[in-house]
């Protein structure tokens, strides 16, 4: 199935939602219609319990260029109260797609580049092309990547995330890696089948457990284990153990043979 849109394109490939970026005439840079419509889609594909795996990609030879100049530009001649609300809507969809229930998978190649870093950070995992380069040159547009900044935290901790920042240098996808900005790099020409490759992976886990493993690490922070954590993880743990997918879990293995949502 393909939905069309103006700025994307929209794929379900049975159990899998492929969300392709669709302006490679300007490096997947986006502007206030792009963000309505990934906003829309991740708001869509979060109600739909068929879809188990969202991979964000994007069209052409860079995944994404950040903000649209054209946008940025209108931005400076916009009110205070303008572009508050513009960045709210920014705002708004990266939590969107940080909180959709399903693992979220980034194909990266090319730039990704300011807010395209903050897409990476929103997705669960990233695999880049060996020719990818990331940069935050924000710092040097006389502004900072404040509505991303929370994603690059959580994905290579603070004190990375400020000398990317503050530098606003282009790394590498080895040193992007390196830093846990992406998991895997593979050759150009290997970047499909390792995405494949790892939603395949995916597909092996339970739904209901994976959507409970992304709330639950989504309440934790680098910090002593508080008495008020372990409460949380020990209720957690006891609401899993007797959720349907923990039964036919325990029963498939018991019974050695796969779990019926697996490879679904």
């Amino acid at each position: 199935m393909q939905t069309p849109f103006s700025s994307l394109q929209l794929q379900l490939r049975n159990s899998v939602a492929w969300v392709e970026m669709a302006r490679p005439a300007v490096f997947n840079a986006f502007d206030e219609q792009m963000i309505a419509e990934l906003d829309a889609v991740f708001v869509s594909l979060g109600a739909n319990p068929q879809v188990r795996v969202v991979v964000l990609s994007a069209q052409g030879r860079h995944f994404s260029a950040g903000a649209d100049l054209q946008w940025m530009q209108r931005a400076s001649q916009a009110s205070q109260a303008d572009n508050l609300a513009d960045a709210r809507r920014f705002a708004d969809m990266l939590a969107r797609l940080a909180g959709l229930p399903q693992p979220t998978v980034a194909r990266i190649q090319g730039a990704a580049l300011g807010g395209g870093v903050g897409l990476a950070c929103a997705c669960d995992m990233a695999i880049a092309s060996a020719d990818a380069r990331f940069a935050l040159s924000e710092a040097r547009l006389g502004i900072l990547p404040a509505v991303i900044g929370p994603y690059l935290v959580n994905a290579v901790g603070l004190r990375q995330a400020k000398a990317l920042a503050l530098l606003a240098q282009r790394i590498d996808a080895q040193r992007a890696c390196e830093i846990g900005l992406v998991q895997q790099v593979v050759a150009p020409d290997q970047l499909d089948a390792a995405v494949d490759a790892l939603v395949a992976e995916l597909l092996l886990g339970s739904p209901q457990a994976q959507s409970a493993i992304k709330t639950f690490f989504g309440q934790l922070s680098v910090a002593p284990v508080s008495e008020a954590v372990r409460e949380y993880s020990a209720q957690t743990i006891s609401r899993a153990r007797t959720t349907a997918d923990a039964s036919e879990g325990f029963a498939a293995f018991l019974g050695k043979r796969p779990p019926q949502w697996a490879g679904a």
